[in-house]
């Protein structure tokens, strides 16, 4: 692409963003002097005309901005119906690329004719996306697959159009800086092109299978704790193309066809959602672009779903792993505490203290989804939040309007807590796209807690340190150290905290315990009750002056001494 070419997309982007900005500004002003049973109306027109100016752009340049409307194609929980009905049809298939060019790079790429390749080729895709177009093909050895082949120069365009995206959100933070996108374009600016080697997909689609236990054939019996989902088998990859074993199934928003095969989509989305706690809280590897056009759903029973292209992943470290599940349980406790700590240990700064506002911005994270009838509600409610917040804001660090509207209570993101979001973000509108309400707090919520058992070193078994070697300051405290021991050995607690308090001359001693998350016993709450009394007992006979060395997630709803 010349840099004429270049230029003129660039022109064109800048030029739409202006207008659909503009246009939304006047009519906010314009709104005043509305009269309210008409409002609704004049909206409605406003995001009908600017989502076909948006689609008509993404249409006419594809490249990088497809992946965004598709992305908003998913968002109907907070994106108005106009916007929703006119991307989603970028799920589906662009305008495909001549044949003669697909049959070019897969001999360059391959390094064989076609012939020797392929006993068959379909000359139609089966699908045509912003970076390539899949084709179905059969091997000279009679196996059916797929062929991915990626369109010629997209690597010039995808970088160029990754700048202008830049250049766009630096410039709305400039304009609306309670808009401030830069941690997320940051992000994709890094990840994106990973997407442009093939190798690399392929690697990452052998990664999540193996991970998730998967086998690209139906197999047959599953057992509860399997991650019911398939993958395609890799058979052959380059830095642009990549053949994989062929998989018979319906377009996960082909909601017409999953009905005619009576698939229950509320079961389907649960175990789309359960596959990604899964990478995301055990594997600590996710897919980072879980988007309608990267699911089928398979036509013969029990229809599993089909997870497709792994080109943008997520690898996550174990501290950031431990730090998200941690995030996960405090938000699903409302322990302000031990969100506060889950902050500091991703690397999320904040420039103010009010682990109120922070509580309520991670319960809007992982709330439950809502249909896509009840977007309008939901979007409202979401505002409403954030006013309520940003007055809040305004009140603690006594700012005047013009101050409070340019600030931003994050001093730091971190990079992988964007990709995370985004995931969140796009499984929510997954669910409303296909109309069922998931309650990610139920879903996720044992995966996050296996993160957080898993991250825990173990007893004195295997960790000589795992109390610290101190002297015994009272009989109380050489009991309860013995009696840690044997939990540890039979590894059978997550964690421990000791709080002490001395107010008027009597040592206080609270021990802070989750049923669940901390005091860790196969999972039984009734196990709490059962060593609660031989805790306690300890207690009777003297005091505490020493604590445990660890560091577990605390809870809401700890029992007290």
């Amino acid at each position: 692409m010349g840099c004429a070419n270049i230029f003129k997309r660039r022109v064109k982007v800048f030029t739409l963003a202006m207008i659909i900005y503009f246009d939304y500004k006047a009519l906010q002003q314009r709104e005043k002097w509305i009269n309210k049973s008409k409002r609704a109306s004049i909206w409605e027109r406003a995001h009908e005309r600017n989502a076909k100016r948006v689609l008509n752009l993404i249409l006419q340049l594809e490249g990088l901005w497809v992946k965004l409307g598709q992305y908003l194609s998913t968002r109907a929980d907070v994106l108005p119906e106009a916007y929703i009905y006119l991307l989603k049809q970028l799920q589906d298939s662009l305008p495909p690329h001549p044949l003669q060019e697909v049959r070019q790079t897969i001999e360059k790429e391959m390094g064989k004719p076609m012939g020797d390749i392929f006993s068959d080729f379909s000359e139609t895709p089966l699908a045509t996306a912003s970076i390539a177009q899949v084709h179905r093909a059969t091997l000279s050895t009679g196996q059916e697959v797929v062929v991915k082949v990626q369109h010629e120069g997209i690597k010039t365009i995808i970088l160029e159009d990754l700048k202008d995206s830049k250049s766009i959100v630096d410039w709305i933070a400039w304009a609306e800086p309670q808009y401030n996108f830069n941690p997320i374009i940051d992000e994709w600016c890094k990840e994106a092109p990973k997407e442009l080697d093939f190798n690399h997909e392929a690697e990452n689609t052998r990664t999540v299978s193996r991970n998730l236990g998967c086998k690209s054939r139906q197999d047959g019996a599953t057992s509860e704790d399997r991650i019911n989902v398939l993958i395609p088998e890799v058979i052959q990859s380059s830095e642009k193309v990549l053949i994989l074993d062929y998989m018979d199934g319906v377009r996960l928003n082909d909601i017409e066809s999953l009905e005619a095969l009576g698939v229950d989509k509320q079961k389907l989305v649960e175990e789309i959602t359960r596959a990604y706690a899964h990478q995301i809280y055990v594997d600590g590897f996710f897919n980072g672009d879980p988007h309608p056009g990267n699911f089928l759903v398979s036509k013969e029973p029990p229809h599993r779903p089909i997870l497709l292209d792994f080109g943008l992943t997520k690898s996550l470290s174990s501290s950031m792993k431990h730090a998200l599940a941690k995030m996960f349980l405090a938000s699903a406790e409302g322990d302000h505490v031990a969100l506060l700590s889950a902050f500091e240990e991703m690397g999320l700064k904040l420039r103010l203290d009010m682990p109120e506002q922070a509580m309520q911005i991670t319960s809007v994270l992982f709330r439950t989804s809502t249909p896509a009838s009840e977007a309008i509600e939901n979007m409202k409610s979401l505002a409403e939040q954030r006013t309520k917040n940003m007055r809040a804001i305004q009140e603690k660090m006594k700012l005047d309007k013009k101050e409070v509207k340019r600030f931003n209570p994050v001093d730091a993101f971190p990079g992988d807590a964007v990709i995370f979001g985004r995931v969140l973000n796009l499984l929510r509108g997954l669910s409303s796209m296909m109309n069922v309400r998931i309650v990610y707090l139920d879903i996720m919520r044992p995966f996050a807690e296996a993160a957080l058992q898993g991250n825990i070193e173990k007893g004195p078994a295997t960790n000589a340190q795992w109390i610290h070697d101190t002297p015994v300051q009272s009989n109380v405290e050489a009991k309860l150290r013995q009696f840690l021991v044997q939990l540890g050995n039979d590894d059978k607690i997550l964690g421990i905290q000791v709080n002490m308090n001395i107010q008027l001359d009597a040592l206080i001693a609270h021990c802070l315990f989750s049923s669940i998350s901390v005091f860790y016993v196969s999972c039984n709450k009734r196990t709490l009750h059962v060593l609660w009394p031989k805790i306690n007992s300890l207690y009777t006979q003297d005091a505490v002056q020493k604590s445990v060395q660890t560091e577990p997630y605390t809870s809401k709803g700890k029992p007290h001494l």
